[in-house]
């Protein structure tokens, strides 16, 4: 961030009053589209989002981050009612928003680059290098509508998380934004996705007859596998799960009924690779804090136990629960589980004995309309691998070594809560990988976001401590 540039720590007030205004000409733009005119919304709420983000982005910084989660927390919600009101959108524009908003962040990069290694910045460099290979590589091997659409879910997280580490010096400012934008993330995904499941809106039921995907669920009442705001249910679980994992670290009334609904869609999206990523998530963070800490966790955990577990095992939510926690033990008959495990089987060898990769793009084929559709793999490390190849992989599975080194190694994360709980989000996303792609796209912004921010804690820390040893020491020196 420029230092002649206004920093404001968000207090959701009025203040400062360009950056609210800018906010809410936003909301506004796009409340009448959907009301007066859903058709336009496709191009309005696309463009003014730019427009809105780049102001931010420039005058506001802090605010710039905090908008651009908003974005994609609420953008496919958007483009569902649009085309439930309008007509069904192959080519499905309005999603191409938080894209463009969190391509801003690209300035950044041209902009630090440079200085960016020698401030710990090789992780993020060394996955960028990967994908701008992986690119190249698509360029060649595939069209360059597919390799560039591809580029967008692959730049996109790795961008947003340079920008966030690159500005480490306002750590403070920025962790208060994330933590504060997640609370009412959670909040309102998380109610929006218990009345999701209990009244299957119909824009939601729209979207699941024209998508035809299958793993949304049933489009009725109590037979939506919930997806909320969001356009899939393991997206919306990844960042569900990010959200979860801060409310330990929340204060204030909100966190009650932000757990409350949270955890019975983030239960109700019935995706067991983000619940086992919870659990490791709060094991990571309650072994990584200080006793005093630990203890403020322990009683959080408490509190939300006794608000959230009587409303689980109550219909109509817990024989769906109660369904998929059961097929953890009954995992040989479990569909999902073994068709899994066969594309595994198929598809490993196949991945790994590709060493040039098949570049960006790959992943998607054309279909009879000429239309581009995404082949789906339930993995991100035969994703990773099919993509990148061995000479893209190497790389970027080095840059995640030295992320899980660094998050292990440093002890300055563990008197910071912000921090540790920003480390066990990581790793709990980053266990999620060979079950589903948690690099790429939302979920992508869920694991760079808060590997940046680790990186910029350890780096903010650090100057911290020199900061008082140069003083300590002119001290004595006087």
């Amino acid at each position: 961030m420029n230092s002649k540039q206004t920093l404001s720590t968000p207090a959701f007030g009025l203040q400062p009053a360009p950056a609210w205004m800018a906010i809410i000409g936003f909301v506004l733009i796009t409340a009448l589209c959907l009301v007066a005119a859903s058709g336009i919304a496709r191009y309005a709420v696309p463009l003014s989002a730019f427009v809105v983000g780049a102001f931010l982005y420039f005058r506001y910084p802090v605010f710039y981050v905090s908008f651009t989660w908003w974005i994609w927390f609420l953008t496919p919600l958007l483009a569902r009612i649009v085309d439930f009101k309008s007509g069904w959108d192959a080519q499905r524009l309005m999603l191409v928003t938080p894209f463009l908003v969190s391509l801003l962040s690209g300035i950044t990069l041209i902009r630090y680059l440079p200085k960016a290694y020698r401030q710990g910045g090789l992780p993020l460099i060394l996955a960028f290098v990967a994908v701008l290979y992986g690119f190249l590589i698509g360029l060649v091997k595939n069209s360059p509508m597919a390799a560039t659409r591809a580029s967008l879910d692959w730049f996109t997280p790795i961008l947003f998380g340079f920008h966030l580490f690159i500005n480490w010096r306002d750590y403070p400012k920025l962790s208060k934004t994330i933590q504060q934008t997640f609370l009412w993330g959670v909040l309102v995904s998380g109610v929006y996705g218990v009345v999701q499941y209990l009244v299957a809106p119909m824009w939601d039921r729209f979207w699941i007859i024209e998508t035809e995907l299958v793993t949304n669920g049933r489009p009725e009442p109590l037979g939506i596998r919930v997806f909320s705001t969001m356009h899939s249910p393991f997206p919306f679980a990844v960042a569900m799960m990010a959200g979860l994992v801060l409310l330990f670290n929340t204060k204030g009334t909100l966190r009650i009924p932000a757990s409350v609904g949270g955890y019975l869609a983030f239960l109700l999206s019935a995706v067991r690779a983000a619940w086992g990523g919870w659990l490791v998530a709060l094991i990571t963070l309650l072994t990584s804090m200080k006793a005093r800490l630990q203890r403020r966790l322990i009683i959080s955990i408490l509190v939300m136990s006794v608000c959230v577990i009587p409303l689980a095992t109550i219909e109509p939510f817990s024989e769906v629960i109660n369904t998929r926690l059961q097929s953890f033990s009954e995992i040989q008959k479990d569909t999902s589980a073994n068709d899994r495990a066969a594309t595994y089987e198929q598809q490993l060898n196949l991945a790994l004995s590709d060493f040039l990769g098949q570049g960006l793009g790959g992943m998607y084929a054309t279909n009879s309309e000429g239309q581009l559709e995404q082949v789906i793999l339930d993995s991100g490390v035969l994703d990773l691998f099919f993509t990148l190849g061995w000479f893209g992989a190497i790389p970027y599975l080095g840059g995640i070594v030295l992320i899980i080194y660094t998050l292990l190694q440093n002890s300055e994360l563990r008197l910071d809560s912000f921090a540790s709980a920003a480390r066990a989000i990581s790793i709990g996303v980053l266990v999620q990988m060979p079950l589903g792609n948690t690099i790429v796209s939302l979920a992508g912004m869920v694991f760079w976001c808060f590997v940046a921010m680790c990186l910029a804690a350890r780096n903010y820390y650090q100057q911290q401590k020199w900061l008082q040893s140069t003083n300590m020491a002119g001290s004595r020196e006087q």
